[in-house]
Formats: structure tokens, C-alpha cells, sequence
């Protein structure tokens, strides 16, 4: 037996007495005496057992508890008294003591003795036993005579079980031992105790030294807490093993501050590489008892190594495992995965109980997040933090909204965030629901895109990762937020409701019935809102097998209604519905349904359906052309959209009258002569087909539209009397893009059919009178201008019909019309410029009228800036098959006499000052490109064969791609990129809701593609796009090398110039706007993240980027859009570089790349920017350019303090001694207009730098306290080096407002003279707002300890030529009477030179001059 002696021994000691363990205990336990072999009482002449037994316990064997007859405290109290009482006292304790011994041999018994007693309630004992006791052992601890012997005998039976797994017996000995030490009423010996309680960790296994170590807490008394936790903390550095069951006890335990701190740091050294269920408890313990001082800095250490993505990797570890194993293991694995969950639960457990319980843990938490600046420091455990506080902690919620609000535009919390927080943590924040659901609610009504974009994302991944009640929620606030009449709202819910019913529609079918309720307040929708609403629901009644006719038939009502109302609103709004639910009812329906006779009979129920309603739109449309446009518009994109799933019939039923219509309404033969009356002469133009002896057709535009605009009133009144469809050239595109549509659709993709409307001329006038404007009437200048728009339209739906085609006679015809386009545009700016008031017609139908019409200030009339008519000599093109410059350097005289002519009508056009128009603002009556327009970029040089009457090449034509067609494409290729992939918040903000209408027009088919369409099309266009980019720095290259590095020189072609400058410019810009795209930070669209840096990495390196990774790739892409850094033309491709550089850097940034771009930026305002007129840059547009580089530079150098100290005492001093319009000859940006925006990047900067620097900690170092010194010592310089810049220039501007206050003085003392009432009511609000800004004037000047300099005045009452007003109040000096704040400096002067302010300290209403 382990005597009590061999306790006290040392470690060295202890290690041998557990090497002699096995031999000494085994053999013992071998040879145990079981009484009984079958459960039952123990019965024997064991003083032990009599003793018990006597005392009111029944001793049994076996599997059988120990039972109980009376109270515990009856039973300790009988025993003490028998054992007191007994004639052999004392030494029937020891006696007693070796029965207990011998009894506990058996292991079976010894369990009995450590596990509860059970009561026995006899009827005599009902009430008095209670319904828990203690174990036998407890209860023996307890008594006085006995707790010294118990523990010995406790803890020499111990070590037998140091070397037996758990569950060997059935019971975990060694833990229960222990437990019989805990919330003892009282311990006679505890020091003793604790002692060989530590002995004992020293020489026991892993897990009894668990079981120990977390037991003390309930063991030890408070007197010695201190000094056990210091003993324990110590075996903290000795083995990490224990780190877990230390804490936990330690976290119970009453810690002086210095070892908390001591203790903390150590917990959270580990706290990356713990086990993940073992992570409570260390979170649980660095969280214990933080002081409100220390607060911030612990949790921002914590978030800092707290990374749940190391909780992540074994859930996605077990997942992949369970997927190549069989049934059995993956139900292991799912085991093992939720028990990770729980792990992770418990983790957010944790930290809810500290939110709740310990005061400013919450305060400290979001403080903490606030102060993460870095983007890529921000993680899912911030998100889940902030949404386990606002559930949490109710006074915290605004501040946790403000937080979020501040960090979502900055992109800290993306939406990739959130994805991935319900994607890993679903059982974690599903506890947040009405947390979640409220700060969507509150997102969709901010005013800033980035937030409500979150919202929505907070829907949707709410509906997909909670159950029935939570999507029910979800449905309901979505349906509040349509129905609540906010246009912003309206939006994104339907997009919202729209991408569930995509993803989740037999979820979303069970709430139905919420959707449909939006029909009752369809009065708020718009056009675009009304499309997505019955798209909604009609893919809720048509895609499932069982369909819900209840949809169906309110929908049909509610069509119905407005396509026969004769409000064009209503009318618009019923075609709109009724095509869109025609798609779903037409779309092809799935293998598995199409097989039963069932199905049959229903598809053609359908189709009896959708002819009728088809039947119904067409017929509602007759009588109105933009009714029967925007039809033919629907029709067109149902088409697109579903592309090769519509059915058949309906498809044949769709283009049966298609093609008969467009010939008969807008195809004619071309003859010599054109019957009827017309505004202009009739003459045909812009054909490409030269052979006409076969006949050719023309499109019979100016006709048509002579015959809407002369005998509109007639005809419509004729027509609609005899019911007949009426033509209007309004429907030409429209019927077109239909007709190309179902053509394709029907040949798969073949345009053979209709190919001869690409080349078929238009009629027209002559466009030559388009110089003599002036001499035209204003019904003939609208006119003009509605066929410039007709014509315009045309030529763009015939570039999106067969920009796709591969034959190259078809390529060079598109080319051609792409020429055409830009041609007619110059000519249409000019019929604008000389018909102000006009208003086009309309060429997008599903937006509402008001909303097209251009505002009056939107048509600003400019100087013509540049032609894009001309052509591009053929030996500067690039070929198609070579990879030559386009723009390489020609010799002189090598360019076509006709396009020197060409260039010199438009100089001569330039010097009249012919005015321009710019078409930004007309984009609502142009008809939208497609994005595979944007194919073309791809073409070279191309040529058009010349046929003879013998079919034999007679000549070839050069067509090309030129700067202005080039121009063209990359602006709209822009705002596509811009629209789709920019957030809106980097965008301009609209003005009024108008503006925020007009910025979605313009863009309908844009919107029916997802942003990784657009993205993916964008990347196909990357190498041409670089092609075209290199073009440009060789050609700018080339010609600072012919004029010796000036821009301006006597060979520079400026409207070239200004072509390819804008060409450049938009290029930047097309790459800017890809790579500025969020998607490419979803893990969805890393391939092809890969594949647009593997393009630009290509033109470094080509063949030899296909295995380098991310990040090499970023660095190549990166050095090779540096390199264009020499060759941009002007400032704002110098901004747009840099912001293109930024873009690529941060995927990710590295400190080197923030060096480039630094000194980058610092490069372009070193830079002197001259415009072609020879005058530096300038105007409000250079400065918010200017203001955004200079910031750049200011947040990428590595010392702000520095780079702030540097301008303004290096650059500043030089533009004060240089002349009036002089520049810093070191930062040639700076001038005395661009002063301020450098005057306000400082200071602003200067403060973030100071806000930056953190507060000093009396654990700082020396070195660190000196650095913060120097940090603030430099801030202060700079800051008083800039506020002397402008000392000087507040004073004068304070002395200029008071002359102005003077003058305001005057006249309430002119309106009393000459009792002008309208002056006189004003008086008193004037008075009160000088009296307010005297005072203001004392508190700064007291603020900033100059109060000397002004002093106080007496005023005069004078009328507005300066003579004394005489009157009472004045003569008698009323006290009342105004002050003036005078210069103490200069008192001579009087009141004839004030600088200060005038006010008075009171006034009355009976004399206004009193206060002067």
C-alpha cells in the first residue's frame, strides 16, 4: 500500500514509485474477495459493514448502489456518535478505517462507495430522505474523525488506476476519486490536501492530471486560490498538454493582475494552433476578467489569431473523405462534422457570455473591429461577432449598424464574407435570425448601393441556409419592402425574389401566395419592376407539375385589364406582363414531364393559352406604334432569352407574320423615282450592295416618316377607323430585331435570309443641307433631326445583326456601317445644336416617356472638338494576320487627297466655331448595342472586293477600323463595364430621382445578363483591347519622338490627337472597370481571374505563363501596364493608369507595388500637363483628378509626414516667388489655382496620420515612445508650416466679409429711410444673422488666443452712398446701437477701414438702426 510518507517524496521519487506501480497494484487488485458473486447486501462481521449498516446504510455487491434509509446528516451524525460512544475509542476509527480497506478491495464495491447512494423509502422514512445523495465516501469525508484517514486511503488507492484506459470497467476510477474531494462543507488539513494533490499531478498520466487540475477550483478554499494558481501557471510553461484543463481552472480562480496578464499571453500564443474542441476554453479564459483599460487591445489580439477558417478545414477535410469512402465511414464523418459544429457553437457560446456578463467586452469588440483599416484584415468571425453583439446587447445595435454601414462601401465586409459565414456557420447564426433579418431590413433603405447590395445578399443567404420559418420571414419582408413604394427597394427585392425563384423554387412555391399579393399594388412599379414581377410568378405557376391556377388566373385578370385600358402606362405595363408570362408558359418543359399523357394535354392547353394572349396583345397594339415597338421588343428578348428552350409551335406561331410585316411595311424596290409628297427630296443613300441590275431593296425611312409627320392626325384617325395596323418608323428597328432574332433562332444562327439588309440603301435626303440649317424652317430642322435619329437606330440594330458574321465581305460591310454611324452622329450634333427645345423620338420603349425626355440644361452646346468621319491611311492599319502597328509612323505626303481634304473642311468648320452638341445625354433615343458588338474590336485591316458585270474583281476598297469608329465602340463598351461591374457607389450620384431613372436607360439588355457574363465577355476582348492599347503608346511615342517631346508641336494633327487620346483614355478605362470587378474575389471566378492575368501576362512573356500562379501572374500584368506610363497623353489617362494599377495590386498588395504606384503618382505631379493649345490643363475636371492622384500618392507613400513636409516646403515656396501664373518648378501641377486642392489633401492627410498614431502605454518601450515623439514632433511642424500658408489669407478674408457687413448695415438703414417694406421685413432675420456671426468671430479669435487683435466700435447709421442717417435713436446714443470690431493695430483709421464684424448686442423693433 502507498503509505502517506511516499506522498511527500520528490518528482525523482514519484517517477519510481509509478515504474513499481504495475507490479505492487495489479497484483493486489488480483487478489480481491468478492462477498457475494450476484448483486446483493454485503453481509459479514466487517466492523466497516456493521458500523454502516447501524448508521442507516446498506452496503451491496455488484451492479447494485448502496442504499440509504435516513437523512445524510441523520447518518453522519449517528456514525460520529457511535463511533465516539464506542468503548474501543479511538481505536475503532482505525479499525473501522481497515474495514473500509478491505471492503474496497472489490472493485465492484469500491464503485458503490463512489456513486451515489440510493434512497430507500419505506412508508416509515417517506420524508425523510432526500431524493439525491451523496456517495458513501462523500459522506464519510464529512465526518471530522474520519476526513484525515479517508483522503490517505483516497489517494493511495489512486495510483492503481493510473495505467487503466476509461471504460475498462465500465467506470472512470480516478475521476470519480477526485470528485469525492469537491465542495467538502469543511477540509481540516486543506494546505496538506493541495499538496498531495500536486505531488500527485506530478507523477500521474495525462488524463488524471486533467482531472485533477480542473477539480481544484471546487476543492481548494479562497485563501488559497492565489498562490495554487501560481503553482499551476507554472506547469503551464512546463508542458503545453495542460494548457486546456489550466486554464479552465484558472479561469475559476481569483488571478492578481499580473499573472492574468501573464497567463493571458500565453493562452493567446496558442490559440492558432490549439485543438478545435479545446478552443472554448481558451477563448473562455482569455476573455475572463479584462479590464475596461486593457479591453481593446486583448480582443484585437484575439480577433488577430482567432481564425475560424482553421475550423473550417477539418469540416471540408471529413467532407472530401466521406465522399470516396462507403456508407458506413461517411456516417462516421458526419458524426465527427457535427461534432465540429458543436465545437463551434460552443466557441460563439462563450463569447455570448462574455457580451452579456462582462461589461465593455461588447464596447471593446466593435471598437477593436472599427480600428482594422486593412481590407484583407477583416474576417467572418468580425461579421458573426458584430451579429452575436446586436442580438446580444440591445443598446449596441446602432452602433453596430453605423460600423457596418462605414465598413461595407470600403469593401472590409464583402459579400464573400457573409456567403462564407452562412455557408460554414449555418447552426452558429441561425441563433441571429431576427438579429439578420432586422439589419437587412435596415440595409435596403440606405441611400448607399455597397449596403443595399448587402442586404439583398443577407436575404438571399438567409432563405437558402434556415428553415420554413425563417424563409417565410424573409418572403414577407421582401414582399413589404416591393410593396412599400422606395424605387431602390423595389429594385433590389425583386432581384432578390427573382434569384430565389431561380435557385430555390420549390422552396419559394410554398409562399406564393405572398408574392402574388404584389399585384394589388402594381400602380408603384416601373416597366423594368413589372417584367421581374411576373417573371416571379410566372415561373411560380408554370414550372412545377402541379400548377397553381390560382397564380394563373389573377395574373390573366390583371393582364387583361391594362392591355385593354387605353392609359399608355397600363398598356405598356400589360404587354409587358403578358410576354414575360408567355415565356414561361412557352419555355420547353423538362424530359420527365414531357413522357405522360397527362403532361400532353396540358402543354396544349398552354399553347391554346398562349395564342389566345398573344392573339389579345397584338390586337391591343394595332392602333399605337410605340404600343406595337415595344411589342415587337418583347417578343424580340423573350426570344434571346430563352434561346433554344422556347417551343417550337409557339416559336413558328411568333415569326408566321414576322417576316410578311417588316416587307410590307419598311421594304420597298429601289426605283429612280419616289412617288408622294415629302418634306425633303427622296434620295437613296449608304448602299453597299454596287450591283443593282438584280434589284435592290431599300428601306423606305424618309417616306414613312414624311407621311407620320405631315398627315399624322389624318391617318391615325383613318386607320383606326378602318382598324388597320398603323406604320410608323418608330417600329422599323424594333421589327427588325425581332425578325434578325427569329431568323437566327430558326437557322441556327444563319443570316443568309435576310443578309441583304446589311448592304440595302435607306431613303433619305440629301445630307449636304445639313451646312445650311439656319435657312431651314423649324418644322424641317425636327424633321431632319428625326431622321438623322431613324437613320442612326437602323445602322446600329443592322452592327448587332451581323457583327457576328465570319464572312469577310459581311465584316468589311459592318465596318462600313460602323463609319456610317459616327458620319451621321457629326451631322445629327449639329441639326441638335440648331434645334434647341426638340425632342427625338423615342427608341426604347420599356421605360416611361417622361423619363426619356432630355432635360432642358442637358443639351450643352461645345466647340467642335473632333471629326470621326475621316480615313485612316492603309499603310499605318494593322492587318488582321499581322501583328504590326496600326498607327506606325507614315511619311509625309502618303496620305489620300481625299482625306486631306476631308481634315481641312473640318479645320475650316473648327475655325467658324460651328457648334457641337454632345449625345451623352440623348442615350435614351438610341437603340442599344449588344455586347457581341464588341466582336469588331477583333478586325483588322480589311478590304472589299469591287465586282465587275462579270463577277471578276474589279478593284478592292480599304475599310478599317479607325480612330473614331474605335472611339465609338470603347465609349459604349465603358459604360456597359461601368453599369454592370463598377458598385454604384463608386459612381456619381444622380441628381433627383429623375437622374436615378435616367442612369438605368439605355442598358434593358445589358440587365437580362448576369455580371459574369458581362465579365467573361469582357476577358474574350482582352487581347484586341491590348493590341489596341499598344497601338496607342506607339503611336503617342512616336510622335513625342518627331516633335522633340512636345505635345503641342507644328506636326501634330489635333483632331488625331484628340481621337486617339480618347481612344486611349477609354481603353484605360474598359481595363479599369474589369479588374475593379468584386466577382473576381469569389472563389467561383478565380479561373477566370486567371485567365484575364494570363492575357496581360502573355504580351510579357508569351507561352510562358501557363503554370506560374496567382500572384506571379499579378506581378507581370502589373509591370506590363507600368510600361505605358510614358506615353499618356494628359492627366486623366495618368489618373486612370494609376487607378488601373492600383486595381491589379490589390489581388493581392504587396509593399513593393505600393512603391511603384507611389512613386508613380509622384511622377504625374511632377509631370507638367500641356494642353494642344499650348496652356497648361485646368478647369473643376483636372482638379478633381489633381485631388484624387494627390490622395493616391498620399496613401501609398511609405511616409506621409514627409511626402506632406516636402510639397509644402519645397513645391509651396516656389510658387510663391514665382510669377502670377507661374508653377512649383518641383511639382509642376502645383499653381496658384491648384493651391487648394494641395492644401486640402495635406491637412487632411495629416490629420489621419496623427489620428494613426496610437496612444502611448506605460509597458511601451523606450524606443517606442521615442518613435511616437518623432511621429508627433514632424505632424506638428507640418502642421503649423501649413497653417502659416494661410494666416495671412484668413485675416484677408475676414476683412473682406467685414466690408461686406458694412454694405449689409447700410441697407437696413436705406430700407428704413425709404419705408420699403419688402427690405424692411428682412431687416430683423439680417440683423440676427450679423449679431451670430460677431460672436463666432470672438470665440475663434479666443479659441486661437488672438482676441487682441480687435477691438470695439461704435457704428453710425448711413444710408447706401455712405452719408450719416440722422436721427433720435442715433443722436441720443440708444445703447442699443450696433459695434464694429476694429483692428486694435490701426484705430486711426476709424470706421473708414474695418476689418473686424458688425453687430449688435441687442436690437428692437422700433428702430432696426439701433443694432448697427
Amino acid at each position: 500500500m502507498v503509505s502517506k510518507r511516499k506522498l511527500s517524496k520528490s518528482d525523482a521519487h514519484g517517477d519510481s514509485l509509478i515504474a513499481e506501480l504495475p507490479q505492487t497494484k495489479k497484483s493486489r487488485i488480483s487478489c480481491k474477495e468478492k462477498t457475494s458473486a450476484e448483486d446483493g447486501v454485503v453481509e459479514n462481521n466487517n466492523i466497516f459493514v456493521q458500523l454502516v449498516k447501524s448508521a442507516g446504510i446498506t452496503l451491496n455487491a455488484g451492479e447494485r448502489q448502496n442504499d440509504i434509509a435516513v437523512d445524510q446528516a441523520t447518518f453522519q451524525k449517528k456514525l460520529c456518535q457511535i463511533l465516539r460512544k464506542h468503548p474501543f475509542y479511538p481505536r475503532i476509527v482505525q479499525e473501522f478505517v481497515s474495514g473500509l480497506e478491505t471492503h474496497i478491495k472489490d472493485r465492484d464495491q469500491f464503485r458503490n462507495c463512489l456513486l451515489p447512494c440510493a434512497p430507500v423509502r419505506g412508508e416509515g422514512t417517506r420524508n425523510l430522505v432526500h431524493s439525491y445523495c451523496e456517495s458513501l465516501i462523500k459522506l464519510l469525508l464529512g465526518i471530522e474523525t474520519l476526513q484525515p484517514a479517508i483522503i490517505t486511503v483516497l489517494l493511495e488507492k489512486l495510483p492503481e488506476f493510473f495505467f487503466d484506459t476509461v471504460g475498462t470497467f465500465g467506470t472512470n476510477f480516478p475521476r470519480l476519486i477526485v470528485n469525492q474531494f469537491k465542495w467538502l462543507d469543511k477540509i481540516l488539513d486543506s494546505k496538506d490536501l493541495v499538496m498531495k494533490l500536486m505531488q500527485m499531478v506530478s507523477v500521474s498520466p495525462a488524463p488524471i492530471q486533467h482531472d485533477i487540475i480542473t477539480s481544484l477550483p471546487e476543492i481548494l478554499e479562497d485563501s488559497q486560490q492565489s498562490e495554487v494558481a501560481r503553482e499551476v501557471s507554472q506547469l503551464l510553461k512546463r508542458d503545453n498538454r495542460l494548457t486546456v484543463p489550466i486554464l479552465d481552472a484558472l479561469s475559476s480562480l481569483d488571478l492578481d493582475a499580473g499573472l492574468l496578464a501573464e497567463v493571458r499571453q500565453s493562452a493567446m500564443i496558442i490559440v492558432p494552433a490549439v485543438k478545435l474542441e479545446d478552443l472554448p476554453v481558451v477563448i473562455k479564459f482569455i476573455l475572463h476578467n479584462i479590464k475596461a483599460v486593457d479591453a481593446v487591445e486583448v480582443i484585437s489580439a484575439l480577433r488577430k489569431n482567432l481564425d475560424l477558417s482553421s475550423c473550417i478545414l477539418p469540416l471540408q477535410m471529413l467532407s472530401s473523405q466521406s465522399k470516396l469512402k462507403s456508407q458506413p465511414q461517411t456516417s462516421s464523418s458526419t458524426s465527427q462534422v457535427s461534432s465540429s459544429q458543436n465545437c463551434v457553437k460552443l466557441l460563439f457560446d462563450v463569447i455570448k457570455s462574455a457580451v452579456r456578463f462582462q461589461k465593455g467586452i461588447s464596447e471593446a469588440w466593435i471598437k477593436a473591429i472599427e480600428n482594422t483599416v486593412c481590407v484583407s484584415d477583416h474576417k467572418v468571425l468580425d461579421l458573426i461577432v458584430l451579429l452575436l453583439i446586436h442580438t446580444t446587447n440591445t443598446k449596441s445595435r446602432k452602433q453596430i449598424e453605423r460600423v457596418l454601414r462605414n465598413k461595407i462601401p470600403l469593401g472590409c465586409v464583402p459579400e464573400q464574407l457573409l456567403q462564407s459565414a452562412f455557408r460554414n456557420h449555418s447552426l452558429v447564426i441561425k441563433d441571429f435570425f431576427p438579429s439578420i433579418l432586422s439589419l437587412a431590413q435596415t440595409f435596403l433603405h440606405s441611400a448607399d448601393p455597397c449596403v443595399v447590395s448587402f442586404g439583398s445578399c443577407m436575404y438571399k443567404q438567409a432563405f437558402a441556409a434556415f428553415d420554413s420559418y425563417c424563409q417565410q420571414e424573409v418572403v414577407s419582408a421582401l414582399v413589404t419592402h416591393v410593396c412599400g413604394g422606395n424605387d431602390v427597394e423595389m429594385d433590389i427585392s425583386l432581384d432578390v425574389l427573382t434569384d430565389l425563384v431561380t435557385l430555390h423554387t420549390s422552396s419559394l412555391i410554398c409562399y406564393a401566395t405572398f408574392v402574388k399579393n404584389i399585384l394589388d399594388y402594381t400602380e408603384k412599379l416601373n416597366p423594368q419592376q413589372i417584367r421581374k414581377l411576373f417573371y416571379i410568378l410566372g415561373e411560380l405557376a408554370f414550372s412545377q407539375r402541379q400548377e397553381d391556377s390560382y397564380i394563373q388566373d389573377d395574373m390573366h385578370m390583371v393582364i387583361r385589364k391594362w392591355l385593354s385600358s387605353t392609359v399608355p402606362k397600363y398598356k405598356q405595363m400589360g404587354i409587358i406582363g403578358a410576354i414575360t408570362v408567355a415565356g414561361s408558359m412557352a419555355a420547353k418543359r423538362r424530359k420527365e414531364d414531357g413522357c405522360s399523357l397527362e403532361r400532353t394535354q396540358q402543354s396544349e392547353e398552354h399553347c391554346r393559352q398562349l395564342s389566345i394572349l398573344l392573339d389579345l396583345v397584338s390586337y391591343c397594339c394595332e392602333q399605337s406604334p410605340e404600343a406595337l415597338a415595344l411589342y415587337y421588343d418583347e417578343l424580340a428578348n423573350l426570344i434571346e432569352k430563352q434561346k433554344g428552350n422556347l417551343d417550337s409551335q409557339i416559336l413558328e406561331r411568333i415569326g408566321k407574320s414576322v417576316v410578311e410585316d417588316f416587307s410590307n411595311d419598311f421594304v420597298v424596290d429601289l426605283t429612280p423615282a419616289v412617288d408622294g409628297v415629302h418634306l425633303f427630296p427622296v434620295k437613296s443613300l449608304y448602299n453597299l450592295d454596287e450591283d443593282e441590275s438584280q434589284g435592290t431593296i431599300v428601306i423606305n425611312l424618309l417616306p414613312l416618316l414624311s407621311q407620320n409627320w405631315l398627315g399624322k392626325s389624318v391617318d391615325e384617325n383613318t386607320t383606326r377607323n378602318q382598324g388597320k395596323k398603323i406604320v410608323s418608323p418608330e417600329c422599323l428597328s424594333p421589327s427588325f430585331r425581332l425578325l434578325r432574332l427569329y431568323t437566327t433562332e430558326q437557322h441556327n444562327g444563319s443570316m443568309e435570309e435576310i443578309d441583304a439588309l446589311l448592304g440595302c440603301p435607306l431613303h433619305l435626303t440629301d445630307l449636304e443641307i445639313e451646312g445650311n440649317l439656319d435657312s431651314l424652317a423649324k418644322q424641317e430642322r425636327e424633321f431632319l433631326c428625326s431622321l438623322l435619329f431613324h437613320s442612326l437606330n437602323w445602322f446600329r440594330e443592322v452592327v448587332n445583326a451581323f457583327c457576328q458574321q465570319q464572312d469577310l465581305e459581311m465584316k468589311g460591310k459592318v465596318l462600313t456601317r460602323l463609319q456610317n454611324i459616327t458620319e451621321l452622329q457629326n451631322m445629327l450634333r449639329k441639326c441638335l445644336a440648331a434645334s434647341p427645345g426638340y425632342v427625338p423620338p423615342r427608341a426604347i420603349f420599356d421605360c416611361e416617356a417622361l423619363e426619356a425626355a432630355p432635360t432642358i440644361n442637358a443639351v450643352g452646346l461645345v466647340k467642335k472638338k473632333k471629326t470621326g468621319e475621316k480615313k485612316q491611311k492603309s499603310e499605318g492599319s494593322k492587318d488582321s494576320s499581322a501583328d504590326h502597328s496600326q498607327m506606325e509612323e507614315n511619311p509625309e505626303g502618303n496620305q489620300p487627297e481625299a482625306e486631306t481634304t476631308q481634315l481641312e473642311k473640318d479645320t475650316t468648320e473648327k475655325k467658324s466655331g460651328i457648334p457641337l452638341v454632345q449625345l451623352q445625354s440623348y442615350r435614351a433615343f438610341f437603340r442599344e448595342l449588344d455586347l457581341e458588338v464588341f466582336t469588331i474590336l477583333h478586325c483588322g485591316l480589311l478590304t472589299k472586293s469591287i465586282l465587275d458585270s462579270e463577277m471578276h474583281t474589279e478593284a478592292r476598297e480599304i475599310v478599317q477600323l479607325g480612330p473614331a469608329e474605335l472611339v465609338f465602340l470603347l465609349d459604349d463598351l465603358c459604360q456597359k463595364l461601368e453599369h454592370i461591374l463598377i458598385p454604384p457607389a463608386a459612381k456619381r450620384a444622380p441628381f433627383l430621382k429623375q437622374g436615378k431613372a435616367c442612369r438605368k436607360i439605355g442598358f434593358s439588355h445589358l440587365c437580362q445578363r448576369s455580371s459574369q457574363e458581362v465579365a467573361q465577355c469582357a476577358v474574350e476582348l482582352l487581347k484586341p483591347l491590348c493590341n489596341h492599347m499598344e497601338n496607342m503608346h506607339n503611336y503617342f511615342q512616336a510622335l513625342m519622338t518627331e516633335n522633340q517631346g512636345v505635345v503641342d508641336g507644328p506636326r501634330v494633327n489635333i483632331q488625331e490627337h484628340q481621337l486617339m487620346s480618347s481612344c486611349y483614355q477609354q481603353l484605360l478605362q474598359a481595363f479599369r472597370f474589369l479588374f475593379a470587378w468584386s466577382g473576381f474575389s469569389q472563389r467561383e471566378n478565380s479561373d477566370l481571374l486567371r485567365s484575364a492575368l494570363k492575357v496581360l501576362a502573355d504580351r510579357l512573356k508569351p507561352g510562358e505563363t501557363g503554370f506560374l500562379l496567382l500572384e506571379d501572374l499579378i506581378s507581370e500584368s502589373f509591370h506590363y501596364l507600368l510600361n505605358f506610363q510614358h506615353s499618356v497623353p494628359n492627366f486623366q489617362c495618368a489618373l486612370t493608369l494609376t487607378q488601373l494599377l492600383i486595381v491589379i495590386a490589390e489581388k493581392p498588395v504587396a509593399s513593393w507595388k505600393k512603391d511603384k504606384i507611389a512613386s508613380l503618382a509622384k511622377q504625374f505631379l511632377c509631370q507638367s500637363w500641356m494642353q494642344l493649345s499650348g496652356t497648361r490643363e485646368k478647369g473643376s475636371q483636372f482638379s478633381d483628378a489633381l485631388h484624387t492622384l494627390l490622395c493616391v500618392y498620399m496613401e501609398h507613400t511609405d511616409n506621409i509626414l514627409k511626402a506632406v513636409e516636402d510639397i509644402s516646403s519645397v513645391g509651396v515656396p516656389e510658387l510663391i516667388n514665382s510669377a502670377n501664373d507661374g508653377y512649383s518648378s518641383t511639382y509642376p501641377t502645383l499653381t496658384r489655382q491648384t493651391f487648394p486642392v494641395f492644401f486640402q489633401v495635406m491637412m487632411a492627410q495629416l490629420e489621419n496620420s496623427a489620428r494613426s498614431i496610437s496612444a502611448g502605454k506605460p509597458s511601451d518601450s523606450s524606443e517606442v515612445q521615442l518613435e511616437k515623439l518623432l511621429h508627433w514632433n514632424m505632424a506638428v511642424r507640418d502642421f503649423h508650416i501649413l497653417v502659416n500658408l494661410v494666416k495671412e489669407d484668413v485675416q484677408s478674408l475676414l476683412k473682406t466679409l467685414q466690408l461686406s457687413t458694412r454694405q449689409l448695415h447700410h441697407m437696413c438703414g436705406h430700407s428704413k429711410i425709404h419705408q420699403d417694406l419688402g427690405l424692411t421685413n428682412h431687416v430683423p432675420l439680417l440683423k440676427k444673422s450679423l449679431e451670430q456671426f460677431v460672436y463666432r468671430v470672438k470665440a475663434m479669435l479666443a479659441f486661437n488666443h488672438c482676441q487682441e487683435a480687435f477691438w470695439v466700435g461704435i457704428l453710425k447709421n448711413r444710408d447706401l452712398q455712405g452719408e450719416e442717417i440722422l436721427s433720435q435713436d442715433s443722436e441720443e446714443n440708444d445703447p442699443g446701437e450696433g459695434v464694429s470690431q476694429l483692428p486694435r493695430e490701426d484705430p486711426a483709421e476709424g470706421e473708414g477701414d474695418i476689418s473686424g464684424s458688425e453687430g449688435g448686442s441687442k436690437h428692437n423693433d422700433d428702430d432696426e438702426e439701433s443694432s448697427e
